[in-house]
């Protein structure tokens, strides 16, 4: 049969060669980063614009905390909204549910008030840990016969994350600069309607596929506390009784999430029963894990710190179009759907010729193409301090290297941890790497607060010093690579 949709009796509908549902899931996914991506372009430039100009004008260390807090906070709910899903709802009315309180949530951002926009990222991010990681157990479920079929899936499906990325990295800032900054926030919220709309419309083609729960029933209560102490704190901060400090806040969040890592590490290597040869991986996952947080930590400037550059001491007028700074946003995952398939034919290559190398020198490589895109920063700095303003290529350039760096480190990061996790605890090994992941954009948001407006001279430094950091954390990591290498007993 050669039709573009057909079926077959052991996978149902096909389209492409591909299950029907997997389009569902890809337009969902879309829609859903196209909003949160889109919200994220402006997100910093908002909080830090003046308030004669619709801005929060909150200060660039409270606003760089707040959004490193925000993303941070996107991945630490991810491992509790997989439990929603598996023992509470099923993941179908997980994406429903998470679909939902993100359209809200920007919905209260384009609202216009300050209480309501810090109750809005908070809505956000309940949605955001509901709906991302179900999304992708739901296309893994498309595909129970496993194999390239479901490898080709999950790269379709990644495609339509950086197709989403780059169309709200473009639309949502230009909506914004032309109709106000509600506007720009309005404008994710709708995105996610369409993302539902279309969600519920075609669902029929997932099937049975996470309708329903199939971990061990749970009970709602844990999930009814956890709301009522959010609830509690957000009332007491609203009302002024609570004072809450961004900035005290995400010091204490990274470092009460480094001890967490520290101890289920610990437990890990001395207490969960392992043999010499699983404790001997702990040791590589905690190299691993260090070097995610540290390379996130540089990479999501991105958003942060770069964004502010791009708003403040970047020339962007093209052919008398002033392109708004968050446009640029939406270069790195260009890069990634550009380069994705290259370095995945590179490491096949590779491979073939058993010269594929190890997952920690990549690691090294990733944090190392990190640092170089900052020693591009630097350079681009010196003309700032100078008085003037710099091509937007400068933070292209930078933004290739990261992407380099990413496509290094992100794909490899998540299969090794799986690989190197004993057996029985793989899940809660997933849920550490989110945990690192989380450290390091908490970190990021730290890192972008120390850029001091008022001080321009001192801009050089800063990017001097995300350049060390990438650089030197490659090199340790490098020099340590045979260590950890043995430590993985022979795990690629």
């Amino acid at each position: 049969m050669n039709q573009s949709i057909e079926r077959d009796s052991t996978h149902g509908p096909q389209l492409f060669g591909q299950p029907r549902g997997l389009a569902t899931l890809f337009m969902t996914e879309m829609w859903e980063r196209f909003t949160y991506y889109g919200m994220r372009a402006i997100l910093i430039l908002f909080m830090a614009g003046a308030i004669t100009e619709g801005g929060l004008g909150l200060d660039d260390k409270t606003a760089g905390a707040v959004y490193g807090l925000y993303i941070a906070a996107t991945y630490l709910l991810a491992p509790m909204g997989g439990w929603i899903a598996d023992r509470l709802i099923g993941q179908q009315r997980s994406v429903i549910w998470g679909g939902v309180l993100i359209m809200l949530g920007n919905g209260l951002l384009a609202a216009g008030d300050t209480r309501l926009f810090f109750i809005g990222l908070i809505v956000i991010v309940l949605g955001v840990g509901l709906l991302k990681p179900n999304i992708s157990a739901l296309v893994a479920q498309l595909y129970p016969e496993g194999g390239s079929r479901r490898d080709a899936g999950f790269s379709i499906f990644y495609m339509g994350i950086n197709l989403g990325a780059v169309l709200g990295s473009f639309f949502v800032p230009i909506t914004a600069a032309a109709f106000g900054w509600s506007a720009g926030f309005a404008l994710p919220a709708l995105g996610m309607l369409i993302g539902l709309v279309q969600f519920q419309v075609t669902k029929n083609h997932l099937g049975t596929s996470g309708l329903v729960p199939l971990g061990k029933p749970a009970t709602w209560w844990p999930i009814v506390g956890f709301m009522v102490v959010l609830v509690v704190v957000a009332a007491l901060a609203i009302t002024g009784a609570l004072a809450l400090n961004p900035v005290r806040i995400s010091v204490v969040a990274n470092w009460t999430m480094i001890a967490l890592a520290a101890g289920y590490f610990s437990y890990l290597a001395f207490f969960a029963g392992l043999d010499l040869s699983e404790r001997k991986r702990v040791v590589a996952m905690i190299a691993l894990f260090a070097a995610c947080a540290m390379f996130w930590a540089g990479f999501e400037q991105t958003g942060a710190s770069l964004n502010l550059f791009a708003d403040r001491h970047t020339d962007r007028v093209i052919f008398g179009w002033d392109m708004p700074a968050g446009v640029l946003q939406g270069v790195n995952p260009a890069f990634i759907i550009i380069f994705a398939p290259v370095f995945a034919a590179i490491w096949v290559m590779l491979g073939k010729r058993n010269l594929d190398p190890s997952a920690p020198f990549k690691f090294s490589l990733g944090l190392i193409l990190m640092g170089v895109g900052f020693f591009v920063m630097y350079l681009a700095a010196q003309y700032v301090v100078q008085g003037e303003k710099v091509l937007p290529t400068w933070l292209m350039l930078t933004y290739l290297f990261h992407t380099f760096g990413e496509l290094c480190l992100s794909p490899v990061g998540l299969s090794s941890m799986t690989k190197l996790a004993p057996a029985r605890f793989v899940g809660q090994v997933m849920g550490l790497w989110f945990l690192a992941t989380a450290i390091g954009n908490n970190l990021a948001g730290q890192f972008s607060g120390e850029f001091d407006p008022n001080n321009l001279p001192g801009m050089p430094d800063r990017f001097l010093y995300l350049m060390w950091w990438g650089v030197l954390a490659g090199a340790v990591l490098l020099v340590l690579t045979p260590f950890i290498k043995k430590m993985m007993g022979g795990v690629k």
